[in-house]
């Protein structure tokens, strides 16, 4: 659709003699043409379908000219896409490109029933907003916000979208733990200052294995950070062994997690084990000592970083119910010493205290850049709705945005230059692309910009996905 078009000539410089002229008049032009890979992903694993699934629809079929499947689309495919803000989308929802991803049949909107609403197939922020405010207890009789979310439904549903991504059970699986701070700037239900942060936020609490994000909750800022991690893990576990009775779990935690009900709940379970880590005290260092003394005398004399491991039985006078395996990195560098300790209940014969530590315990780092990834590329922090309830739902939609993310990731750009990429990266450089919109009456042309850099990628990861089977849908 033609749009009203803006003169800007005045605003640029000439080139040589030329005169340089900008208007907006350019017609169906989108700056998302790659999100039509989102689109193959989607097909083939039927994510944004199944969370669309978790929402039950009260409104009466003879009014709705956007389904639930199409607002939950839009909504995700617009985050996945950089668009955070429900704003943006009373321009969006002008974008034919967009409306192809929300399956929209009618991609520029020419038979909308309202003449106001023609020329836009997407729905508008005004509507969408219902997806997050609506409020189950009273949505069937609610006049305007009667969509509701089952919150219980989208937690079985993130960790199903990870057991489907394995062909075969893993012998073992580590879930990662963690809290981070999600800063609120107004009267958000459920704000607390923390002081460690040292200032107003949330408290969410996620959990990953790997790349695949697996709970992702939305707590009050009142608690510490290992409160609910229990019931967390437990309903993870028995979720994962109905699929997988035999697989052997690992749980994953900084000092934060080192509570008695997690470490004891673990310990009670067949093959569940823990390696947590252990905050520093007089009587951990005592222990440590004449590990720490010969560090200190190698950095002394080489002048560079040493480090040594000791293990043994501890158990803290009130906290712990039994002596557990401490294991103690005895580690100096030229600025001065740097001990660390972890506890676990993983056996010595097979897991040797420094392996244990370098490679597993450590590893647990790059769960932080998933964490950045769902809180700045996602926008999982964009929490500033009013209450907790309706800024989960905002948390779930960031989720599902990364798990299509990541699965494009998985599944596309395996053996390609972006096959570690983050999810910014993969949007600046696969996603954003040009691309010119003319839909006939039996073809949608999408004409994508020439000069796009990454061509041979955008090959390769479309011809992965065409070797994978598209996924019906559900009936």
């Amino acid at each position: 659709m033609q749009t009203e078009c803006t003169q800007l000539a005045e605003g640029f410089q000439g080139l040589g003699r030329r005169a340089v002229v900008v208007q907006f008049d350019g017609g169906t032009i989108t700056s998302d043409g790659g999100g039509l890979l989102l689109r193959e992903v989607e097909q083939r694993t039927r994510i944004v379908e199944r969370f669309a699934a978790c929402f039950t629809d009260h409104r009466r079929p003879e009014y709705i000219e956007h389904t639930v499947g199409e607002l939950v689309a839009q909504r995700v495919y617009g985050l996945a896409l950089g668009y955070e803000d429900l704003n943006d989308h009373d321009q969006l929802r002008r974008d034919p490109l967009l409306a192809v991803l929300a399956e929209k049949r009618d991609p520029l909107g020419t038979t909308r029933k309202r003449a106001a609403d023609r020329g836009a197939a997407l729905a508008g922020k005004s509507t969408l907003n219902r997806l997050e405010l609506t409020v189950p207890e009273t949505a069937a009789g609610a006049r305007y916000q009667k969509i509701a979310l089952d919150p219980a439904a989208v937690d079985q549903l993130l960790v199903e979208v990870f057991l489907d991504a394995h062909a075969a059970a893993p012998e073992w699986i580590i879930l990662d733990v963690d809290a981070t701070d999600d800063p609120v700037h107004g009267q958000q239900e459920g704000r607390f200052f923390h002081g460690y942060y040292g200032h107003y936020c949330y408290l969410p609490l996620y959990i990953f294995c790997g790349e695949h994000l697996l709970v992702a909750r939305l707590r009050a800022a009142d608690r510490e950070a290992a409160a609910g991690a229990v019931e967390e893990v437990e309903r993870l576990v028995t979720q994962i062994r109905a699929r997988w009775p035999a697989v052997k779990i690992v749980v994953r935690g900084d000092s934060g997690f080192c509570r008695e009900r997690l470490l004891a709940w673990c310990e009670a379970q067949a093959e569940v084990f823990y390696v947590v880590g252990v905050a520093r005290n007089a009587r951990l260092e005592r222990e440590l000592q004449p590990a720490l003394a010969q560090a200190q005398q190698e950095c002394a004399t080489t002048q560079r970083a040493a480090r040594r491991f000791h293990e043994f039985a501890y158990q803290p006078r009130e906290s712990w119910s039994r002596a557990r395996r401490v294991i103690g990195k005895a580690e100096v560098l030229p600025g001065g010493p740097n001990p660390r300790f972890i506890v676990t209940n993983l056996p010595a014969a097979t897991h040797p205290g420094q392996l244990l530590y370098e490679l597993v315990y450590c590893a647990r780092g790059d769960m932080e850049n998933r964490i950045k990834e769902q809180q700045l590329a996602l926008f999982a922090d964009r929490t500033s709705t009013a209450t907790l309830r309706a800024n989960q739902v905002r948390l779930y939609c960031a989720s599902v945005a990364y798990l299509l993310l990541h699965a494009l990731r998985r599944l596309g750009l395996a053996g390609s230059a972006l096959a570690r990429a983050q999810c910014g990266t993969i949007r600046t450089k696969l996603l954003k692309i040009g691309a010119q919109i003319r839909v006939t009456v039996r073809k949608v042309w999408v004409a994508l910009s020439s000069a796009y850099p990454y061509q041979a990628v955008f090959a390769h990861v479309l011809a992965r996905l065409h070797a994978l089977p598209v996924v019906g849908r559900a009936p």
